[in-house]
């Protein structure tokens, strides 16, 4: 059984992939509705009902890669046109300064940096990822000329790797596939 806690991290992934989409709900709202998918009459109950998460237990909510680029045309052109990604945010200190700026898809964020201290080039990231074979096909479809990957079966599961222009790596695996 999820705790309280995970719920309600649901219901804010909810409110936030719903914002993405244009459609911004309240958030008592995507509690009642996180409730209902559970199975319960609404958020009071379940609240009462999942275990609660000790506030002093290990908990690790996710994990955003900080990925190096040099090139914000490209960035966007990789991230954004080629995988699908669409902007979270952006941050420049003053308009002469590195941009950091963060993309999103389908519940992951990748942050995108321009500083130097902030990543390596060069660096490989590892996305747990499902229905890879459509994402794959997707991709394929695109003919983009810079990067058409390829499916390979691992032992750790079906995996598609994607190189940004920056000489990054991107390991998309389905694991158990």
């Amino acid at each position: 059984m999820i705790s309280s806690d995970q719920a309600k991290s649901m219901a804010k992934n909810l409110r936030s992939a719903l914002g993405a989409d244009g459609i911004h709900i309240a958030h008592g709202k995507s509690l009642e509705l996180i409730a209902a998918s559970l199975g319960f009459a609404d958020w009071n109950t379940a609240s009462a009902t999942l275990k609660r998460t000790a506030h002093d237990a290990i908990s690790f909510t996710g994990c955003n890669p900080i990925i190096r680029f040099f090139d914000e045309a490209k960035a966007r052109e990789f991230y954004c046109d080629f995988l699908g990604f669409s902007v979270a945010f952006e941050h420049r200190f003053t308009d002469d300064l590195p941009l950091y700026m963060a993309v999103e898809r389908a519940g992951l964020q990748l942050h995108l940096s321009e500083h130097h201290n902030d990543a390596s080039p060069g660096s490989n990231a590892f996305i747990p990822t499902t229905n890879l074979r459509a994402f794959h096909q997707e991709l394929s479809d695109k003919r983009y000329a810079f990067n058409r990957p390829g499916l390979e079966k691992m032992p750790w599961g079906l995996q598609m790797q994607v190189h940004d222009p920056f000489g990054n790596r991107l390991r998309f695996c389905e694991q158990g596939s």
